[in-house]
């Protein structure tokens, strides 16, 4: 399979917020379905061109994406169809290497994504209670020393 990494345009915008829910539901097992319609409207809100995001693509189709804001992942998901081929490591070495991200929040309900950052050097440094939306889903700040 021949992967591209592009920088995000506009015709990226839907097949990302597929991707984004596909892999929520996936892999984010401790939200409720409000929980992802209230998440996916939110994202379904973003301005992706007000951040560095790139968008994984195969033969024109969006398999993952990621968005870095100062040096911070914002997010990096992946299709659950491609899920352990690799695709979520490429797009890490390229947030580490051409973006240069150090830092990012992760749920702590998620300890595969824990793990995942973890490979690449990430530790935590901080806890918060609730998430960015006041939710009672504890966030893990983490960076690279």
């Amino acid at each position: 399979m021949q992967i591209e990494i592009h920088p995000y345009n506009e015709t990226y915008r839907e097949p990302i917020i597929s991707v984004w829910e596909k892999s929520v539901r996936a892999t984010h097992d401790f939200l409720t379905p409000d929980d992802i319609a209230f998440y996916k409207k939110l994202v379904s809100e973003i301005d992706f061109r007000a951040f560095s995001v790139y968008c994984l693509t195969s033969s024109q189709n969006v398999l993952g994406f990621l968005g870095v804001l100062d040096n911070k992942i914002e997010m990096l998901f992946v299709d659950p169809a491609y899920i352990g081929q690799g695709l979520g490591r490429t797009l890490m070495l390229f947030a580490l290497d051409n973006l240069h991200a150090d830092k990012v929040d992760v749920n702590e309900e998620n300890t595969k994504a824990i793990a995942f950052y973890t490979k690449f050097g990430f530790i935590p440094y901080e806890r918060l209670e609730k998430d960015s939306e006041g939710k009672d889903h504890p966030i893990l700040k983490m960076k690279r020393p």
